[in-house]
């Protein structure tokens, strides 16, 4: 017997779509609550199983809503916006733990995680879809402001550097990825998933027991081109972890031939040419494994499996790694050997060892 309750909310800029269902006999409480939004300029769907499913989803949609409206920088009112507009501000706890993470990462990935890269992004047209190429002066002139290491943070006043501007949406979705799984064990879910325009968290296994199996995007095929199964590369199983992947295809434009992708090099100010399609990080940490799908994706595939060696077993920060090439190679890290299934069997795959 099963009792279906749709919702359909709809207001300007947001879209929610709700499914619970009331499932009597289940060990795992009976309750399973699928439900979409949009915010952070994606769509974002919910699901959570247990007595208090429905809550906890609602709760997690709050959430995202409260931190979309903190870090958006394309709302002038949000914390970000006021921050770039002043140069200094006293920020609260969820950017001051965004912008601490950042600099670890900043660090540990030789400056390629750079959230001060948003001018550079508005030069190139990625933010608000004005594409355009920039002259090298235009470029050498901008990446002067690109440098985190000049962010001053004094409790929970920070400073920028004269002219900087920071973006968070390197990090943001992770991070809010991690928040909802923290709201599902709070309400008492144990079997959940979130995933926020692709970036995937899951908490637990699937009802049945068995580990998620979340399909990785073929990167070959571009946005558009394919649909439903077509688009799958290859399936993770998981449990309790986090899949971000970043690649070239999800944001570029054309020009006179040539394509430009949205991951820009903080080194050069050009788009990231690093013989990688794309770059999916398996982490228990879902801010970690996003800013390092970018970061990473700068490095390339030799100096990407040369990080992962030296920090994919870092105390509460470990992770495993898939990299695309250009070639259609893939490369996958050994801790996923038994977790990764190809969909087609005479794809290339190279398992990377310690």
């Amino acid at each position: 017997m099963k009792r279906i309750m749709s919702v359909i909310l709809g207001t300007l800029g947001l879209l929610i779509a709700a499914l619970c269902i009331r499932q009597y006999g289940k060990e795992d409480g009976g309750t399973a609550c699928t439900r979409q939004l949009f915010a952070m300029d994606t769509v974002m769907s919910f699901t959570a199983y247990g007595p208090k499913a429905e809550e906890a989803v609602d709760a997690a949609m709050k959430e995202i809503e409260r931190l979309d409206a903190l870090l958006s920088t394309g709302n002038e009112s949000s914390e970000i916006s006021q921050l770039n507009a002043a140069g200094s501000f006293l920020v609260s706890e969820d950017t001051l733990k965004l912008l601490e993470e950042a600099e670890s990462i900043l660090q540990s990935t030789g400056g390629l995680f750079d959230v001060t890269v948003y001018p550079l992004m508005q030069l190139w047209g990625f933010p608000a879809g004005d594409y355009r190429v920039p002259t090298q002066e235009e470029i050498s002139s901008t990446l002067s402001l690109v440098d985190a290491a000049q962010i001053q943070i004094e409790g929970a006043q920070v400073t920028l550097g004269e002219g900087q501007q920071v973006d968070l949406g390197g990090i943001a979705k992770g991070y809010a990825s991690d928040r909802v799984m923290e709201l599902y064990r709070e309400y008492g879910v144990t079997s959940g998933m979130v995933s926020l325009g692709g970036n995937i968290e899951t908490l637990g296994t699937k009802p049945d027991g068995t580990d998620w199996k979340i399909g990785i995007r073929n990167p070959e095929i571009t946005s558009g081109s394919g649909s439903g199964t077509e688009d799958v590369l290859l399936a993770l199983e998981v449990e309790n972890q986090a899949v971000i992947t970043s690649g070239g295809y999800e944001r570029y434009f054309e020009e006179n031939g040539e394509t430009y992708i949205h991951i820009l090099d903080p080194r050069t100010g050009y788009p990231a040419d690093s013989g990688l399609l794309s770059v999916t990080v398996v982490s228990e940490n879902g801010m970690l494994a996003d800013a390092l799908s970018t970061s990473l994706y700068i490095m390339g595939e030799a100096d990407a499996a040369e990080y992962w060696r030296i920090h994919g077993n870092d105390e509460g920060n470990s992770f495993e790694l898939v990299l695309v090439d250009t070639s259609g190679k893939v490369y996958a890290t050994e801790g996923l050997r038994d977790k990764i299934e190809m969909k087609d069997a005479a794809q290339r795959l190279e398992i990377v060892e310690r």
